[in-house]
């Protein structure tokens, strides 16, 4: 159980954290509230971006300047026009272990990451089977459906049985952090030498994650290629969204052996690197948060993550008593949000109002959520869910990082909210 004074101190080390990139600090008091932390958050980060656009002012689209050296916090940029070649040297978002090299091709967004990989595939394979797992995202399955006609789509069900097994046309996993658990857990279980490739979408967990760790391991294991996809203004940025990135990181485990297994697929990152370079998909120098990287940024970041998921596992226990028959799904992989259903089918406007009703009473009645598309901030975020496998909407609670009584709290909060208002027949 974390104290709100641990909490707000713990929180004081973060803001701390951020300030220190500032060149002019700005001048912060220890904070008293989570209000007051997620505006001095907010404030901080808006300052670093101005201050970086100020400081920079060279680095242009254009790179008009050959005396440009475009840097942000430790990371260091080179580029030609429109940042076609974009090359980063910098600390890695995963904690990978020593014996494990990677490329990175960093992106706008994580979105344009998968993307890239997945169109990029087109010059490897003419065919292929695409295996999705039950929750995967639904516009990663947009995507592929819409635009890269060459990958069947493939939806897997439990159990997974020989899904896995060789066959005459390639098979491509497309590894989903924010898959149901029971699904994860039975992949990365599973003999996974008959697949060609491994597409792993971690967004939902943290950089340090054991499981991106047993992903890695499980890939080595069978010499299967493994790509790493990820949006970055999500967990690793303190809560504060700091900016659109993405990266497709490219595991070199045993090459010896991926080359003479699976040779064509040392082509990807190269194809990747064009397919970014030709969507104009590159990532902006200024959304590298400038504070990544250092032992006092990865035990803070670790921090925060085990409260989400300890308070995550805390409302899941609370809805499965209390909501029993309104809880849509409460065991995802990543365990940072849950689902609520209605008692009658919600569509994507009830689910939405239902998301926006709920925050603002609750949040009138001083309790720290708000109505917002994303997820790990320091308050509760509400949305509207589509499940692109039951093709049923709900409506998403993300968890946040709080202290233990006031989780507890905007839990007994919600669960009473959500329970009230589809017993009249509200929301839905």
């Amino acid at each position: 159980m974390e104290t709100i004074q641990a909490y707000l101190e713990r929180k004081h080390w973060e803001l701390g954290l951020l300030n220190d990139c500032l060149r002019h600090r700005l001048d912060l008091t220890r904070p008293r509230s989570v209000d007051e932390v997620v505006r001095s958050k907010f404030q901080i980060t808006a300052a670093l971006r101005a201050e970086h656009e100020l400081h920079e002012w060279k680095a242009t689209e254009t790179a008009w300047s050959h005396t440009a050296d475009p840097v942000s916090g430790p990371f260091k940029f080179s580029y030609d026009y429109q940042r076609a070649d974009l090359t980063v040297r910098g600390p890695s978002f995963y904690e990978l272990d020593g014996g494990c090299m990677s490329a990175a091709i960093y992106t706008a967004s994580g979105m344009a990451a998968i993307s890239a990989v997945l169109l990029a595939s087109a010059q490897i394979v003419e065919k292929a089977d695409l295996l999705v797992l039950p929750g995967s995202y639904g516009e990663t399955l947009e995507l592929i459906r819409g635009l890269v006609p060459h990958l069947r789509l493939v939806a897997l069900s439990l159990p997974l049985s020989d899904a896995f097994a060789s066959a005459n046309s390639p098979k491509i996993l497309l590894l989903d952090s924010c898959s149901r658990a029971g699904a994860f857990e039975a992949a990365i279980r599973s003999d996974g030498s008959g697949l060609d490739l491994v597409i792993f979408d971690t967004t939902c967990f943290a950089g340090s994650s054991g499981r991106v760790r047993r992903v890695l391991s499980w890939a080595r294991r069978y010499g299967t290629p493994l790509v790493l996809v990820r949006s970055h203004n999500k967990l690793d940025s303190l809560g504060a969204e700091y900016g659109r990135l993405g990266s497709a990181v490219f595991v070199q485990g045993d090459e010896d052996r991926q080359r003479a297994e699976r040779p064509e697929w040392t082509r990807l990152a190269a194809e990747t690197r064009n397919a970014v370079r030709l969507l104009g998909g590159a990532a902006l120098p200024a959304h590298f948060p400038p504070f990544v990287g250092s032992a006092v940024y990865w035990a803070l970041t670790k921090r925060r993550v085990a409260a989400i998921l300890r308070n995550g596992r805390s409302m899941g226990r609370h809805f499965a008593a209390k909501l029993p028959a309104l809880s849509a799904e409460l065991h995802f992989a990543h365990g940072l949000y849950v689902t609520l259903r209605g008692r009658r089918p919600l569509d994507e406007a009830s689910a939405r109002q239902a998301a926006e009703d709920m925050s603002n009473e609750l949040r009138a009645e001083g309790l720290p959520i708000r109505h917002a598309g994303s997820f790990g901030f320091d308050f509760a975020a509400t949305e509207w869910f589509h499940d692109a496998t039951t093709d049923q909407y709900s409506v998403r609670v993300a968890v946040s990082d709080l202290p233990t009584e006031v989780w507890g709290d905007l839990t007994s909060a919600i669960a009473c909210w959500w329970q009230i208002r589809q017993s009249t027949g509200g929301g839905g």
